[in-house]
């Protein structure tokens, strides 16, 4: 696998580490959070959440990659995944969460995606990513759309309506090299500290 942090524009991903403990619980405890995540908030003890935290970073299942999303100047944002990693079938599902809100609608969660798409193709045979958001979720479902994902169909899960999006590897091949150049274009406004343009984060709630 390719080595860490991977730079990608404004984030760079980097490995899951203890230090993050606290963010991530009180992420997972927040209910607005939750709700665009189509789960409940975290009700666990922190030192119980610790602990198992812990026990994962030190035994990490074999069907899961995890990265925790920094920005250039190393602040900890948000955290992505690839999980239900399926070598028998080549497809594995996605997921993301920009938990600090300072970080909203500039572009950061579209750059995480389109890094962990990009790392995952190229660093294993996989070839075909999927996720899963609220079919209510129009903006979420626009940026994944703009990342390359494409509708399939809607599903219920636990009484809620979700959207079912995937990405096969042919069609990242056919759109790779465009998506990458917003990302180096944002990674230079972001090292000149210029704002994001209104179309790199399309007014974008965190992805879910």
């Amino acid at each position: 696998m390719t080595s860490l942090p991977i730079a990608a524009g404004k984030v760079q991903l980097r490995e899951k580490r203890l230090q993050d403990a606290p963010e991530d619980y009180a992420w997972r405890c927040d209910e607005e959070l939750a709700t665009l995540d189509a789960t409940t908030p975290l009700r666990q003890p922190y030192d119980e959440f610790l602990r198992s935290y812990e026990e994962t970073l030190l035994y990490p299942s074999p069907w899961s990659e995890r990265f925790a999303i920094d920005t250039l100047d190393g602040r900890h944002i948000g955290n992505c995944m690839c999980y239900d990693i399926n070598t028998a079938y080549g497809e594995a599902e996605v997921g993301i969460m920009i938990g600090d809100r300072d970080y909203w609608s500039k572009g950061y969660g579209y750059h995480s995606m389109v890094a962990l798409v990009d790392h995952m193709f190229t660093e294993t045979s996989l070839r075909k990513l999927y996720l899963h958001t609220l079919e209510w979720n129009n903006r979420a479902r626009k940026s994944f759309e703009k990342c390359g994902f494409v509708v399939i169909r809607t599903v219920s899960r636990y009484g809620l309506r979700l959207t079912r999006m995937e990405l096969p590897r042919a069609r990242w091949l056919q759109i790779r090299e465009e998506r990458l150049a917003d990302l180096r274009q944002g990674r230079t406004r972001a090292s000149n500290g210029t704002s994001p343009t209104s179309h790199e984060t399309g007014g974008k709630p965190p992805l879910t």
